[in-house]
């Protein structure tokens, strides 16, 4: 006799028995008003692992009456796709259409989801794609521009303990103290599949069990995160912008969070370097000595213990005064130059190694800085044919208000060259 996992067993029958995702499935949602429209869309369920998607398409189908088939892109290609395909046509019996379900579509490459154009054009199916990765990274234009993209998002503690609640109604109550019941609902970390996988593991216990008793019999859910996918850039841009946004707990939490996904400490290491760059600058000199202290730190004593001299610098960089007046200048000063590359140095400016550049007055007039008064001449370095720029805006924080003090003197000093010149 075949066994069917836990999670098959308690699948929803219909729409209504799904937890979570509201926002399609809701009164307003989209899922809800195509179903009312009697109009089915070609659309891709775009979630983390246990959120609903097979269930959804599933569901989906059934509301319209249609033929519902499945495929997975790991072991499925073009030619399954045209046997289906073939059938739909000629089978009389699925006159109400056929919804071609789709698991893990983002594993086809772009030739092959080429194949899906003619047939979505002409209604012979209906696409349900599902995929746990960003679409707009792995899916071609042709065929995103062909579907309404969903995101399905990871269940709350709410709609897991709906879950739970619906084995008890049906297998009856398990046994767990109050404080374990709750342990089993964080462990799964938003993921319902997982939640009855550790459910099955407990579901014959004999007696009470409590916390201790959960850590000895279940392993933690490990985290989610893919060091080369949307987790990754995701909590990085989330660290980024907390210490970017001076909140030092939400930067230790994203960073703990990353750290517990399995990232290498010496990739949080170089984000944090360049973090002291574009974001902090010359408001505090010291951010990225330190930054790169905290990374040689790291070398040095390696994990675990090298790990709090980085989230020393996460907290250190969060507190510092921010600046990007050096990144945007740069930057601008890159445009410019990108689009100057035809004008050379000012000839007083340039070295006069032989006689002939002697003759053509290569380095003629130009004043030594050390010698002149207060050490400034006040010359242009600029080329000649460009119209002096200012690049560097030093903000009033931190170290760059010295900053901001220093070039205005020497602006100061610029004029007063340039009246008596």
């Amino acid at each position: 006799m075949k066994y069917a996992p836990l999670a098959e067993e308690l699948r929803p029958h219909s729409m209504n028995e799904v937890v979570g995702q509201d926002h399609i499935l809701g009164s307003y949602g989209l899922i809800t008003q195509t179903i009312k429209a009697k109009k089915p869309l070609s659309i891709i369920l775009w979630g983390p692992p246990g959120c609903g998607k097979t269930s959804i398409a599933r569901l989906y189908a059934q509301a319209f009456e249609m033929r519902f088939i499945s495929m997975s892109a790991i072991f499925s290609g073009v030619a399954d796709l045209k046997k289906i395909v073939k059938e739909a046509q000629e089978n009389p019996l699925f006159n109400k259409g056929t919804m071609l379900f789709v698991d893990e579509i983002h594993r086809f490459n772009k030739a092959q989801q080429d194949a899906f154009l003619p047939y979505l054009e002409n209604g012979t199916i209906i696409l349900i794609g599902a995929t746990a990765e960003n679409p707009s990274f792995y899916l071609n234009g042709a065929l995103l521009s062909r579907l309404r993209v969903l995101p399905l998002y990871p269940l709350d503690l709410s709609a897991l303990n709906q879950l739970l609640e619906r084995y008890e109604k049906k297998f009856g109550s398990l046994l767990l103290t109050s404080e374990a019941r709750e342990l089993i609902l964080l462990w799964s970390q938003g993921d319902g599949r997982y939640l009855f996988n550790l459910i099955e593991n407990i579901r014959s216990a004999n007696k009470e069990l409590n916390e201790t008793d959960l850590k000895q019999l279940l392993q933690k859910k490990p985290a989610l995160y893919d060091k080369h996918g949307d987790q990754h850039y995701q909590l990085i841009s989330a660290l980024h912008k907390s210490v970017r946004g001076s909140d030092p707990d939400a930067a230790l939490y994203w960073f703990a969070r990353i750290l517990e996904g399995g990232e290498e400490p010496l990739f949080l290491a170089r984000r944090l370097i360049r973090m002291s760059i574009e974001d902090i600058g010359l408001a505090d000199p010291q951010a990225l000595t330190l930054a790169i202290a905290a990374k040689d730190a790291y070398q040095m004593l390696g994990s675990p213990e090298g790990e709090l001299a980085l989230a020393e610098v996460v907290v250190y960089l969060a507190l510092a005064p921010k600046s990007n007046a050096l990144y945007v200048g740069l930057g601008d000063a890159s445009k410019i130059a990108s689009q100057t590359t035809h004008l050379s140095p000012p000839p007083i400016i340039v070295n006069a190694p032989t006689t002939l550049m002697k003759k053509m007055g290569y380095g003629k007039g130009y004043q030594y800085d050390h010698d002149q008064e207060n050490a400034f001449s006040g010359q242009n370095y600029f080329p000649s044919e460009l119209e002096r720029k200012s690049f560097y805006q030093p903000v009033e924080r931190g170290f760059e208000r010295e900053m901001k003090k220093r070039m205005d003197y020497f602006e100061q000093l610029r004029k007063k060259k340039g009246k008596t010149q």
